[in-house]
């Protein structure tokens, strides 16, 4: 299981905005280009864990600040389904 949970945490902490809008896509959340790639930006070498409860509750609420809080409770939900 940890290394799944590696994997993954890796995969986020490399991801581009355009990654990000296809699975954005695949879980039926509305994301725009821009959106995606501010995301992918701070994303992008955080080295978050997001099977974290605390550091993904940190990284939505600076995505909140990023671009807004209805955006950020999308792309938790994101975040929850890959951690499933």
């Amino acid at each position: 299981m940890k290394l799944l949970q590696n994997v993954i945490n890796y995969k986020i902490n490399i991801i581009t905005g355009d990654e990000l809008l296809k699975y954005a896509k695949q879980f039926n959340i509305s994301l725009t280009k821009t959106d995606a790639g501010k995301i992918a930006a701070y994303l992008r070498g955080k080295n978050l864990n997001i099977f974290n409860d605390a550091d993904r509750a940190k990284a939505v609420k600076e995505v909140a600040k990023i671009t807004s809080p209805e955006v950020a409770k999308e792309i938790n939900k994101v975040l929850i389904q890959f951690t499933k």
